[in-house]
C-alpha cells in the first residue's frame, strides 16, 4: 500500500487540489488582497494558490501530526528583508491559516486537538485515496521507483 510520505509532493498536492476543485470548495473574496506575511512583497500571482495551501495543510498535518496555528505559520515562514542588516526568518500570515483550518474543519478533515489540529478519518481517507491516485498516474508515466513496479 502507498503512503503519503512515499509519494512526491507536487503529485500529491495537485490531486488533492482536483479533488477541491471538483467539490466546489470556495475561495474567499479577499485571497487576491493579501500577501502571505510580512516578508513577501506582493500578493499571490497563481489563481488557485488557495487549494494549493489548503491542499499543502493536509499533507503537513499527516506528515507531522498534532500541530497549531503558530507552528504552521513558523513551517511557511519566509526571509524578511531589512535593507542593509542581516535576514532573518518571519513567520506567514497566521489569519490566513487559521481560516484554512477552520475551512478545513467545517469540511470535516480536520479537528481540534489540546495539542492542536488533527487529521480526522475522512482527512486520513482522502490523503489515502490522493496517494494511490498519484502513484498510479507516476506508474502509468513511468516516473517511478522500481520498488513500486
Amino acid at each position: 500500500m502507498v503512503n503519503v510520505k512515499e509519494v512526491p509532493a507536487e503529485a500529491l498536492i495537485s490531486e488533492i487540489v482536483n479533488e477541491f476543485k471538483s467539490r466546489n470548495v470556495e475561495i474567499p473574496e479577499w485571497t487576491m488582497f493579501l500577501k502571505d506575511g510580512k516578508g513577501k512583497e506582493k500578493s499571490w500571482t497563481q489563481p488557485d494558490w488557495y487549494y494549493t495551501r489548503l491542499a499543502s495543510i493536509l499533507r503537513k498535518i499527516y506528515i507531522k501530526g498534532n500541530i497549531g496555528i503558530s507552528r504552521m505559520s513558523q513551517e511557511y515562514g519566509s526571509r524578511q528583508d531589512r535593507g542593509t542588516k542581516r535576514y532573518h526568518p518571519v513567520q506567514s500570515s497566521r489569519f490566513i491559516i487559521r481560516y484554512m483550518f477552520h475551512a478545513l474543519e467545517t469540511m470535516g478533515y480536520l479537528k481540534k486537538d489540546k495539542a492542536g489540529r488533527v487529521l480526522t478519518p475522512a482527512g486520513q481517507a482522502l490523503l489515502d485515496k490522493a496517494s494511490r491516485d498519484a502513484m498510479k498516474k507516476a506508474v502509468e508515466n513511468n516516473k517511478v521507483l522500481e520498488k513500486y513496479l
